[in-house]
């Protein structure tokens, strides 16, 4: 049983996706309907830049939904149809696009304004996250209480193999990072993001949001969504939108996600679109399970067996 894995907010890179619409019609016309219902050229900063463009939220988090979308369609095309999808935070939209739930058009538009929308909850600089390597989620939830101090900060992406990601105010992330080390971390990795996703500082995006997602024209998913905010098949467009809310200011629960597909019967998983990390992720929870990935022509040679088994 196949799952399609579609990658979140950091997978992006200029270039991504162009080799795709060089070489498959289908993924080309998915860029020109990109540019179409967004009203201008996305695609031009996604293939060729400049670099500092395209990491704007606004326009990172709909650039790896078009990436995304046009690998799925192609790998639809080929004969290749998952049995569940889900996607890491930005990902679940990606993975609801290819479910039907609703359209690609729509799904550009809103992400770019959950981009902003994120990005407008909290002033540049005081947000921040950091990933904690070498503790278990309980430890790092320890943490976090800990050296809240009164402000937020909290486990943010669940992301398994000791991985897990703590967002909130910057000193407060600082802190928890600093006690997560007393109790036994092996690093603690500040990362580069532009907003504190995942923690209780996005509520203010998630109001702005939830109306639009809850106004959006719907289909139910032609295959269940495993959501983000509590590894549950989603069967229905009211609960895949829902979760989507939900996601906003929830963490991502990725090592349960993975870990409800295996026990639903998954064992081949493909992450669809740009970058490896889901892959990565993937191999450490469900060890046992093949694994590859579909982000330009070249990943065809593995993606053929699946074809035709």
């Amino acid at each position: 049983m196949i799952a399609f894995l579609f990658p979140g907010q950091g997978a992006q890179k200029v270039g991504m996706g162009r080799a795709l619409a060089g070489a498959f019609p289908i993924c080309r016309e998915t860029f020109e309907e990109a540019d179409t219902a967004l009203g201008e050229p996305l695609s031009r900063i996604i293939f060729d830049g400049p670099e500092d463009q395209l990491t704007l939220t606004e326009n990172t988090q709909p650039a790896i939904v078009a990436v995304s979308t046009a690998a799925s369609r192609l790998l639809a095309s080929r004969g290749l149809v998952p049995a569940f999808v889900a996607g890491h935070s930005l990902g679940e939209y990606s993975a609801n696009v290819a479910a039907g739930t609703f359209s690609f058009g729509d799904a550009l538009r809103l992400v770019r304004r959950r981009g902003r929308y994120m990005q407008d909850a909290v002033p540049a600089g005081e947000g921040a996250m950091a990933a904690i390597l070498g503790l278990d989620a309980e430890q790092v939830a320890q943490a976090c209480a800990d050296a809240a101090g009164g402000d937020v900060v909290s486990p943010a992406n669940m992301n398994g193999a000791g991985q897990v990601v703590i967002s909130g105010s910057r000193d407060a992330v600082a802190r928890a990072g600093e006690r997560a080390k007393a109790l036994g971390a092996k690093r603690v990795i500040p990362l580069a993001v532009s907003a504190p996703f995942h923690c209780a500082l996005m509520k203010p995006a998630e109001q702005r949001l939830a109306p639009e997602l809850r106004a959006l024209s719907t289909a139910t998913p032609r295959v269940p969504i495993i959501a983000n905010v509590d590894a549950e098949p989603k069967r229905d467009p009211q609960a895949a939108i829902e979760a989507l809310v939900q996601q906003v200011s929830s963490p991502v629960r990725w090592e349960a996600v993975v870990r409800r597909l295996a026990s639903e019967g998954v064992t081949t998983y493909v992450e669809v679109g740009p970058g490896t990390v889901l892959s990565g992720l993937v191999r450490k929870i469900h060890r046992e399970a093949t694994v590859v990935n579909f982000g330009s022509p070249d990943d065809l040679a593995a993606i053929e067996p699946l074809i035709h088994a």
